[in-house]
């Protein structure tokens, strides 16, 4: 199946680990011109390597999106240096679990700053791009926090909600223009977010780490964390032509935990 990514600019966000890692190798391994955004450089660089011992290449800029002039920077210079961006994947960011009792308004504004803005001051502007020129696909990775009410997540939940409906309204208000944008709500993932998950839990609840995560893999009906690679090449399908009458979908990827319609 030819997915019509080779040669195409990919920008990836929060593409030094976990999901969005996954998501750049396998943009790459489909011949997209990739260029991986993150905070840290040194994180990048062993993105970078990783990827190159696969054969496969990815450039990268290290920016702090919840900067929206940062933002606005690394778009006018991907485009610059490497053409107009035909794809963004939005995988930056995390809003830190708390304790009902650790909550503050500080703690409202870090989870809208890390998973709400940090992926609006990219899509606005990359949208607006690609509608001018009659085309392209977003993909925000989001997270079924945004659905589902967990007393741990409750600020970076409402700011997976707001995320999801500004999906919703970004594909509507450019479908037009032939830019499709889609969402993707994980739910366990076998990354780094899953431990401070943990870390939260066994705050709030005085229990150990590894009882708190077998109890969580027995909620899941396929009985198994999923792996970013899982999540990564739902992302490529729906970058690619093959999605091309797919916009404005919310896809859960929680193995049916939600279970609802």
């Amino acid at each position: 199946m030819d997915l019509e990514l080779s040669g195409k600019v990919a920008l990836v966000t929060g593409a030094s680990k976990g999901i969005g890692l996954a998501c750049a190798q396998a943009l790459a391994a489909e011949g997209a011109k990739v260029i991986g955004v993150s905070r840290s450089p040194e994180n990048l660089r062993a993105a970078q390597a990783s990827l190159a011992g696969e054969g496969l290449g990815m450039a990268t800029i290290a920016a702090d999106l919840i900067d929206p002039e940062a933002a606005a920077r690394l778009v006018e210079r991907v485009e610059r240096e490497f053409g107009p961006i035909a794809v963004l994947v939005n995988s930056a960011g995390a809003a830190r679990r708390h304790p009902p009792e650790e909550l503050d308004p500080a703690a409202f504004r870090q989870a809208m700053d890390a998973k709400y803005f940090s992926y609006m001051h990219v899509m606005e502007p990359v949208a607006r791009r690609m509608a001018a020129r009659g085309g392209g696909s977003i993909v925000n990775i989001v997270g079924q926090g945004g659905r589902v009410a967990g007393v741990l997540h409750i600020a970076g939940g409402a700011a997976n909600s707001a995320l999801m409906l500004a999906t919703v309204g970004l594909a509507r208000a450019y479908a037009a223009q032939g830019v499709r944008v889609n969402a993707i709500n994980p739910g366990l993932t076998r990354t780094s977010r899953v431990e401070e998950g943990l870390e939260a839990a066994a705050r709030a609840s005085g229990r150990g780490r590894d009882e708190l995560l077998a109890e969580d893999v027995r909620r899941i009906p396929m009985g198994r964390l999923a792996e970013p690679e899982e999540v990564a090449r739902v992302a490529l399908f729906l970058a690619s032509g093959q999605a091309s009458y797919v916009s404005g979908a919310i896809i859960p990827m929680d193995g049916c935990s939600g279970s609802v319609i």
